[in-house]
């Protein structure tokens, strides 16, 4: 049972349930699990031309209480669509759409579904949500080296882990990307996320990509907006609230595939927690309704912390992760001092026991990550 279940259960009580993330990271899995607690459910794939007809032509009968689409965003009217669908028999049948990032793009373009659905993004797998029977530390070697993603995750060979990251990764570009966007430089956007790859954890100067890769400034700023759109990677922009000083305000970019980092234990790492943390937002924001955001602090005297929890708005949380440091960093312990938030923390890969340093928690990943719900935000 996936983290999401029993709360799609619960909203599909009062709504239809949108559920988009990663591809490949478990939405039809899940989707199709959750039939089993009703009496006569029907699933059906946009992408099957079969089923694709039966859609169209509404083929199911008045007793099925859970109807399953899945890619139905495919279809080029499917808001109006659903929103017909829904209105005329909401008090018969149960919805679920399942779908690619496209979901989210298209969710965004309007609100002629306004009030009649709950949108949740699943993850892939991290220490917060683990397979039956297998440890913590087992988990943790897992996503540090063939990534989070069910497939490669629960089968744990490094080999084929990179076979198939490399057909996903094909599939997205080369499919997912160019239907969304009819983007044309197929090849330009493969060397932007090769180049992307390599730079985990540090400010993304636009200049620099546009010159490497010998496109404009503007073309690169919108393949990472799609990148960003279609799951691949997510952007974390610098935090500037309450702080005078000048600050370095390039953002920094993580993928959702852990394995995606080229580089060493330490940019792998740092992408490890933050997959972590914005999962944890992320969740907070689709079952709470909160505004939740993952941010860094680094400014030009050198001062610098990986990343700064908001809820709406506030300072909650300052996150430093680092492999084996068990006291805090200069960068953290500056601006723990200077911002003053709920709660500051150090996150180690390799930690004999947690203590506490001026306030500031030295924490096991094994432990502080497993929690999807941190203290201080729920």
């Amino acid at each position: 049972m996936r983290y999401l279940t029993p709360h799609l259960l619960d909203d599909l009580k009062k709504k239809m349930v949108f559920v988009g993330g990663p591809r490949q990271c478990g939405k039809t899995t899940l989707a199709r699990s959750l039939m089993k607690g009703f009496q006569e459910p029907l699933y059906l794939n946009y992408d099957d031309a079969h089923q694709r007809g039966e859609i169209l032509a509404r083929k199911w009968t008045d007793t099925q209480d859970l109807i399953i689409f899945d890619e139905l965003h495919k279809h080029r009217n499917w808001k109006n669509w659903i929103k017909g669908l829904y209105d005329t028999t909401r008090e018969q049948h149960r919805y679920l759409l399942t779908g690619s990032a496209r979901l989210d793009v298209y969710r965004r373009g309007g609100d002629s579904l306004m009030g009649r659905y709950h949108y949740w993004r699943l993850h892939p797998f991290t220490l917060s949500e683990l397979p039956k029977g297998m440890s913590q530390r087992e988990a943790f070697r897992r996503l540090m080296t063939v990534g989070g993603f069910p497939e490669p995750f629960l089968d744990g060979n490094e080999r084929e882990a990179r076979r198939w990251r490399r057909e996903r990764t094909d599939k997205i570009v080369r499919d997912d990307i160019r239907d969304l966007e009819a983007l044309r430089d197929i090849r330009g956007i493969s060397h932007l996320l090769d180049l992307l790859k390599t730079r985990v954890g540090g400010p993304i100067v636009i200049k620099n990509l546009a010159e490497d890769i010998g496109v404009s400034q503007p073309t690169v700023k919108h393949w990472i907006e799609v990148l960003e759109r279609m799951y691949v990677i997510f952007v974390v922009r610098p935090y500037s609230q309450n702080l005078s000083r000048a600050l370095i305000k390039p953002a920094k970019v993580y993928f959702y595939d852990n394995a995606d980092v080229e580089g060493d234990e330490g940019a792998r790492f740092e992408n490890l927690v933050a997959t972590h943390l914005l999962k944890s937002l992320q969740f907070l924001e689709d079952r709470e309704g909160y505004r939740a955001e993952l941010r860094y602090i680094r400014d030009k005297e050198g001062h610098e912390v990986d990343f700064a929890i908001l809820k709406d708005r506030k300072l909650m949380e300052l996150v430093e992760a680092k492999w084996s440091d068990d006291q805090p960093t200069r960068g953290l312990a500056y601006f723990s001092e200077k911002l003053r938030p709920p709660r500051a923390t150090q996150v180690c890969a390799e930690l004999k026991r947690p203590h506490t340093v001026k306030g500031i928690r030295v924490v096991s990943a094994l432990d502080d990550l497993s929690k999807l719900e941190r203290a201080g935000l729920f």
